[in-house]
Protein backbone atom coordinates (compact mmCIF):
# COMPACT_ATOMS: atom_id res chain seq x y z
CA UNK A 1 0.00 0.00 0.00
CA UNK A 2 1.63 3.34 -1.12
CA UNK A 3 1.88 6.00 2.07
CA UNK A 4 -0.70 8.63 0.27
CA UNK A 5 -3.19 5.61 0.49
CA UNK A 6 -2.29 4.44 3.94
CA UNK A 7 -2.82 7.53 5.25
CA UNK A 8 -6.20 8.08 3.50
CA UNK A 9 -7.10 4.96 4.78
CA UNK A 10 -6.43 5.53 7.82
CA UNK A 11 -8.16 8.67 8.17
CA UNK A 12 -11.39 6.65 6.26
CA UNK A 13 -10.76 3.87 9.41
CA UNK A 14 -10.83 6.63 11.77
CA UNK A 15 -14.04 8.41 10.73
CA UNK A 16 -15.91 4.70 10.16
CA UNK A 17 -14.53 4.38 13.94
CA UNK A 18 -16.02 7.71 15.36
CA UNK A 19 -19.35 6.75 14.04
CA UNK A 20 -19.08 3.67 15.75
CA UNK A 21 -17.78 1.05 13.55
CA UNK A 22 -15.75 -1.71 15.80
CA UNK A 23 -14.48 -3.45 12.84
CA UNK A 24 -13.03 -0.29 11.52
CA UNK A 25 -10.84 -0.10 14.99
CA UNK A 26 -10.04 -3.96 14.15
CA UNK A 27 -8.07 -2.77 11.10
CA UNK A 28 -6.91 0.64 12.12
CA UNK A 29 -5.00 -1.10 14.96
CA UNK A 30 -2.81 -2.62 12.46
CA UNK A 31 -1.74 0.20 10.82
CA UNK A 32 -1.07 2.50 13.55
CA UNK A 33 0.57 0.63 15.75
CA UNK A 34 4.45 0.46 13.93
CA UNK A 35 3.75 4.20 13.82
CA UNK A 36 3.21 4.54 17.22
CA UNK A 37 5.59 2.35 18.24
CA UNK A 38 7.87 4.19 16.82
CA UNK A 39 7.16 7.58 18.61
CA UNK A 40 7.10 5.55 21.91
CA UNK A 41 10.31 3.82 21.26
CA UNK A 42 11.77 6.81 20.05
CA UNK A 43 11.29 8.61 23.17
CA UNK A 44 12.12 5.69 25.62
CA UNK A 45 15.38 4.91 23.75
CA UNK A 46 16.15 8.07 25.67
CA UNK A 47 15.71 6.54 29.02
CA UNK A 48 18.16 4.92 30.97
CA UNK A 49 18.78 1.02 30.05
CA UNK A 50 16.41 -1.21 32.44
CA UNK A 51 13.78 1.15 32.14
CA UNK A 52 10.58 -0.96 33.99
CA UNK A 53 8.17 0.60 31.06
CA UNK A 54 8.39 -0.28 27.91
CA UNK A 55 7.11 0.64 24.40
CA UNK A 56 4.48 -1.90 24.21
CA UNK A 57 3.26 -1.10 27.64
CA UNK A 58 3.39 2.65 26.89
CA UNK A 59 1.51 2.27 23.32
CA UNK A 60 -0.95 -0.23 24.65
CA UNK A 61 -2.05 2.07 27.65
CA UNK A 62 -2.10 5.28 25.16
CA UNK A 63 -4.09 2.74 22.96
CA UNK A 64 -6.78 2.23 25.86
CA UNK A 65 -7.10 5.09 26.90
CA UNK A 66 -7.42 6.30 23.38
CA UNK A 67 -10.57 3.50 22.36
CA UNK A 68 -12.63 5.10 25.46
CA UNK A 69 -12.04 8.40 24.09
CA UNK A 70 -15.01 9.72 22.45
CA UNK A 71 -13.30 11.86 19.74
CA UNK A 72 -14.29 13.12 16.24
CA UNK A 73 -11.26 11.96 14.22
CA UNK A 74 -10.68 14.16 11.47
CA UNK A 75 -7.51 12.52 9.92
CA UNK A 76 -4.57 10.45 10.52
CA UNK A 77 -2.09 13.84 12.22
CA UNK A 78 -5.27 14.67 14.44
CA UNK A 79 -5.26 10.84 15.35
CA UNK A 80 -1.23 11.03 16.42
CA UNK A 81 -2.01 14.35 17.92
CA UNK A 82 -4.64 13.05 20.64
CA UNK A 83 -2.05 9.57 21.00
CA UNK A 84 0.28 12.15 22.02
CA UNK A 85 -1.78 13.59 25.01
CA UNK A 86 -2.02 10.23 25.97
CA UNK A 87 1.27 8.86 25.90
CA UNK A 88 1.99 12.20 28.13
CA UNK A 89 -0.53 11.32 30.41
CA UNK A 90 0.61 7.32 30.87
CA UNK A 91 4.09 8.70 31.11
CA UNK A 92 3.41 11.59 33.59
CA UNK A 93 0.98 8.95 35.69
CA UNK A 94 3.85 6.82 35.41
CA UNK A 95 6.54 8.80 36.73
CA UNK A 96 4.34 9.64 39.32
CA UNK A 97 3.91 5.97 40.43
CA UNK A 98 7.41 5.78 40.38
CA UNK A 99 8.11 8.65 42.76
CA UNK A 100 5.40 6.89 45.25
CA UNK A 101 6.38 3.86 45.10
CA UNK A 102 9.75 5.01 45.85
CA UNK A 103 8.56 6.84 48.88
CA UNK A 104 6.51 3.54 50.18
CA UNK A 105 2.98 4.84 48.67
CA UNK A 106 2.68 1.96 46.43
CA UNK A 107 3.62 -1.58 45.71
CA UNK A 108 5.67 -2.11 42.89
CA UNK A 109 5.06 -4.64 41.20
CA UNK A 110 7.63 -5.78 38.48
CA UNK A 111 9.00 -8.57 36.60
CA UNK A 112 12.12 -10.65 37.34
CA UNK A 113 13.62 -9.39 34.22
CA UNK A 114 13.28 -5.96 36.01
CA UNK A 115 14.64 -6.20 39.16
CA UNK A 116 17.93 -4.32 37.66
CA UNK A 117 15.74 -0.98 37.23
CA UNK A 118 16.56 0.24 40.77
CA UNK A 119 16.79 4.01 40.09
CA UNK A 120 14.18 5.81 37.94
CA UNK A 121 15.77 9.37 37.42
CA UNK A 122 13.97 10.25 34.33
CA UNK A 123 10.81 10.16 36.13
CA UNK A 124 11.27 13.19 37.76
CA UNK A 125 12.15 14.35 34.99
CA UNK A 126 9.13 13.67 32.90
CA UNK A 127 6.92 15.30 36.50
CA UNK A 128 9.14 18.37 35.95
CA UNK A 129 8.26 18.75 32.58
CA UNK A 130 5.10 17.89 33.11
CA UNK A 131 4.56 21.13 35.62
CA UNK A 132 6.96 22.95 33.09
CA UNK A 133 4.29 22.60 30.25
CA UNK A 134 0.73 22.80 32.52
CA UNK A 135 2.64 26.51 33.13
CA UNK A 136 3.67 27.23 29.98
CA UNK A 137 -0.22 25.73 28.78
CA UNK A 138 -1.14 28.77 31.14
CA UNK A 139 0.90 31.63 28.93
CA UNK A 140 0.85 30.07 25.64
CA UNK A 141 -1.55 26.70 24.96
CA UNK A 142 -0.50 26.82 21.76
CA UNK A 143 3.42 26.69 22.34
CA UNK A 144 2.80 23.96 25.17
CA UNK A 145 0.57 21.99 22.35
CA UNK A 146 3.39 22.28 19.82
CA UNK A 147 5.78 20.75 22.30
CA UNK A 148 3.40 17.96 23.57
CA UNK A 149 2.94 16.95 19.57
CA UNK A 150 6.77 17.39 18.97
CA UNK A 151 7.89 15.55 22.17
CA UNK A 152 5.22 12.80 23.06
CA UNK A 153 4.06 12.32 20.06
CA UNK A 154 6.74 12.62 17.91
CA UNK A 155 4.86 14.48 14.82
CA UNK A 156 6.77 16.27 12.37
CA UNK A 157 6.64 20.32 12.11
CA UNK A 158 4.89 19.57 9.17
CA UNK A 159 2.29 16.83 10.48
CA UNK A 160 2.12 19.51 13.72
CA UNK A 161 0.96 21.95 11.27
CA UNK A 162 -1.66 20.10 10.14
CA UNK A 163 -3.31 19.17 13.39
CA UNK A 164 -2.92 22.12 14.58
CA UNK A 165 -3.76 24.07 11.59
CA UNK A 166 -1.30 26.84 11.17
CA UNK A 167 1.55 27.59 9.18
CA UNK A 168 5.10 25.63 9.38
CA UNK A 169 6.91 28.97 9.98
CA UNK A 170 4.22 29.34 13.01
CA UNK A 171 4.80 25.81 14.29
CA UNK A 172 9.03 26.35 13.92
CA UNK A 173 9.14 29.99 15.79
CA UNK A 174 6.81 28.36 18.55
CA UNK A 175 8.65 25.08 18.72
CA UNK A 176 12.41 27.09 19.17
CA UNK A 177 10.17 29.41 22.30
CA UNK A 178 8.74 27.11 23.70
CA UNK A 179 12.38 24.70 23.76
CA UNK A 180 14.14 27.82 25.27
CA UNK A 181 11.56 28.26 27.57
CA UNK A 182 10.95 25.19 29.46
CA UNK A 183 14.57 24.74 29.36
CA UNK A 184 14.79 27.73 31.40
CA UNK A 185 12.12 26.74 33.42
CA UNK A 186 13.50 23.40 34.36
CA UNK A 187 16.90 24.85 35.37
CA UNK A 188 15.70 27.02 37.59
CA UNK A 189 13.28 24.37 39.50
Amino acid sequence: MSPGRSKGSITALLRAWSQGDEKALEQLMPLVYKELRRVASSYLSQERAGHTLQATALINEAFVRLTKQKVEWKNRAHFFGVAAQMMRRVLVDYGRGQKSAKRGGAELKIGIEETEAVQQPRDAEIIALDRALDRLTALDPRQARIVELRYFGGLTIQETAQVLGISVATVKDDWSLAKAWLYREMAES
